[in-house]
């Protein structure tokens, strides 16, 4: 079976949705139809986080949206080195730990 002919795809942006909405918070809740994303805001001294943007989506498409980001990130990486992440704790090991005497 041979594949169909790619489509070329006009993609149109609005002005204002072009801009972006700095973001460095994420929630992101699900049920068995739909992921939510939620985007927002957390600043320094002030209680509250404000969600600005939020994306529903199927699964399948939050799946796409996950490998996309990984291959993006993978090849970030390689042209500027890895990405820290702060605030995160090192994994920590459950158990007993050998005795090194």
């Amino acid at each position: 079976m041979a594949n169909p002919p790619q489509q070329n795809l006009n993609i149109k942006i609005d002005e204002k949705v072009g801009e972006g909405t700095y973001s460095n918070f994420f929630m992101i809740t699900n049920n068995p139809s739909e992921f939510v994303i939620d985007c927002g805001r957390i600043l320094p001294g002030i209680p509250d986080a404000k969600i600005y943007t939020r994306v529903i989506t199927t699964p399948q498409h939050a799946k796409q949206l996950m490998q996309i980001l990984e291959k993006n990130i993978d090849a970030f990486e390689k042209q500027f080195g890895e990405i820290k992440v702060f605030g995160q704790q090192e994994p920590k090991g459950v158990g007993f730990k050998p005795d090194t005497k």
